[in-house]
């Protein structure tokens, strides 16, 4: 099944690769964003299936983008999944709070990429 996630870090080499990984690999169709503000416009035109959102960005970093996709009616039921350089326990409450839909750590792993996506947000794989 092809999927469509909106990718929002403001390291082009992270997003290039992730694109790659899926486009290549399971064949979902990734959309990006250098920004939290232009990852907000892009999910209200696209409205992707999912976004995978950078935790730590200049400007507006990711629990403040989440917290504004949360506000938007048009963006407020996508899910979710942060993007964090930092361990973190995946029972943290914060994650909760934020509204996120689980994490996944940096680097990833890129064959199991797909697979913990599609896990986080109940996906067949």
């Amino acid at each position: 099944m092809t999927h469509r996630l909106l990718i929002i870090d403001d390291e082009p080499d992270i997003w290039e690769m992730t694109q790659l990984i899926l486009e290549n690999l399971v064949g979902w169709q990734i959309l990006t964003a250098g920004s939290g503000p232009e990852g907000i416009q892009i999910a209200i035109r696209e409205q992707p299936e999912a976004i995978l959102l950078d935790v730590t960005m200049p400007g507006m970093d990711g629990p403040t983008t989440l917290a504004h996709l949360r506000a938007l009616p048009e963006t407020q039921r996508i899910p979710v999944i942060l993007l964090t350089a930092k361990v973190r326990d995946p029972q943290d409450a914060s994650l909760a709070q934020l509204g996120a839909n689980g994490f996944i750590s940096k680097p990833f792993n890129a064959a199991t990429l797909a697979a913990e996506i599609s896990a986080l947000l109940g996906w067949d794989p």
